[in-house]
Parts: structure tokens; sequence; C-alpha cells
């Protein structure tokens, strides 16, 4: 761990910089510019809303904003997984020539994703205003709930990098798995009101995703307190994760290099 903390502390503004980048030349040659990392989040909740508003009848309190949290937190924590495979690859003129804790182009890549969902983070907190949904001091809670998320994230980044590496099928592996988790998330559903009650607790539990855009909707919309004690086993776990996934990263960071 000490050669972590001194590689992150020695590296971060590489991790800014290489993050502020790729954002700029993201939007360097479109009309609409960064308005885009808020439209699409935004045309997709008004697809989803619409399919499941209107067409299958859902009814959920604040059914487009509902939707659009679910979204927001879900879409960074699957860019950066699907990212994750194939950033050394990606970055193989940085990694093949000068060295580079491999792990700090994880912390770039969820500083990039980071960004961007602070676009739409704006837009929720208009849409709370427009929709009239009531304060209440349980949204602080959105902070431990999404320093779940980034442990949870970064966990599980480090192995898909390693393995992303010596495998070349895990890009589709990945994103056939992700697309199963994102419809056992609730993203355009509430998990707790429309699955059986024996269901319920063995997928919260089960499924960190799950539990915590649940507890993003609840502290945000319903002023109910979160499910602390799984967050925090999930937390703990993904710290677990997180120091055995970093080791193995350095056990093999000169293998990365011959491999690519």
């Amino acid at each position: 761990m000490k050669r972590f903390w001194k590689d992150l502390t020695g590296h971060y503004r590489y991790a800014i910089y290489a993050a502020k980048s790729e954002l700029k030349s993201e939007v360097a040659d479109s009309y609409l510019n960064w308005i885009w990392w808020v439209l699409q989040p935004f045309c997709f909740m008004l697809i989803y809303a619409f399919i499941f508003g209107t067409v299958f009848n859902a009814r959920e309190q604040y059914f487009a904003l509902f939707i659009f949290i679910g979204i927001t937190f879900w879409d960074f924590f699957s860019r950066s997984i699907k990212q994750s495979v194939k950033i050394l690859r990606a970055n193989k003129s940085i990694v093949t020539k000068v060295y580079l804790p491999k792990f700090v182009l994880l912390i770039s890549r969820m500083l990039f994703n980071g960004y961007k969902m602070l676009f739409s983070f704006v837009v929720i907190v208009i849409m709370i205003i427009y929709f009239r949904v009531p304060f209440n001091p349980h949204i602080v809670y959105i902070i431990p709930i999404f320093a779940v998320e980034v442990a949870l994230t970064f966990a599980l980044m480090t192995f898909l990098m390693h393995y992303g590496v010596f495998i070349r099928d895990l890009e589709n592996v990945t994103t056939i798995v992700l697309r199963m988790v994102f419809y056992l998330t609730g993203i355009f559903f509430n998990i707790e009101k429309r699955l059986p009650k024996q269901y319920v607790g063995a997928l919260m539990k089960g499924n960190p995703m799950a539990l915590i855009i649940s507890s993003m909707r609840k502290c945000i919309l319903y002023g109910q307190r979160p499910d602390f004690k799984w967050l925090f086993i999930w937390f703990v776990i993904s710290i677990v994760i997180a120091a055995v996934g970093v080791r193995k990263i350095y056990k093999n960071e000169n293998s990365y290099v011959k491999v690519i």
C-alpha cells in the first residue's frame, strides 16, 4: 500500500491532465460540444420514460427523474468498466516508452467519466426543482453512497485491465455481462416494488449497483435512509478487491509491455 500511495501522489497530476485532454479532444470536432454529455443521457431518459411509462404503464413517483438518476450513476460505472478492458492497448504509445503506474490510467478514466457525470447531475438538480421534489437532509448521503460506487468501479477495473491484456475476447464478454446486470439493476423500474419479496433481498445484496442506485433514489427522491450495513459491506469488499487487483498489476507490469 505504501507503493500505491507513493505512486498515486506522484502521478495524480498526470491523471488529471490526461482526463482534461481527453475531454477536450472528445468535443473538439462537435457542433454541440459538451452539450452532448447532457443530451445523450437525457434522450435515453425520455426514451425509457416513454416506453416504460406509456407503453408498459409503469407507475413511479417522479418517474422521469427516477430514470435519469439511474442512468446517470449507471453510465459512470458502465463506461469506466468497458474502457478499462482495453485501456493499456489504447495507451500503448505511453506505457511502452515511459514508466507509469498502470492504475493511474484507470484513475484518469474515472476522472474523465466523473467529470461528464457532473453535467448530468446539474440536470438532476434542475429536474428536482422542476418536479418540486421536497428537500430532505438525507440527500447528503449521496456522498458516501457514491464513494462506494467509486471503490467498486475501481476494484473491478483493476482486474479487467489486467486480464484484458491477455484475453482478447474479454471486451465482448464484459459487454454482455454489463447488459445483463443493467436489466437486473432496476434502471427503469423499482426493484423493491416490482419483484417478489423473496428475490428483492438477494438481488439488492448480491448486485451492488442495484443497491447503490436504489440508495441514491431513496436519498434524493423519498427522503429515506439507505441500507448502510450493506453499503459498508460492499465498500469493504471493494477495497479488498482493489488491493488485490493493484498488487496483481504491480506484479505483472513488465508482462503488459511485452504482450501489447
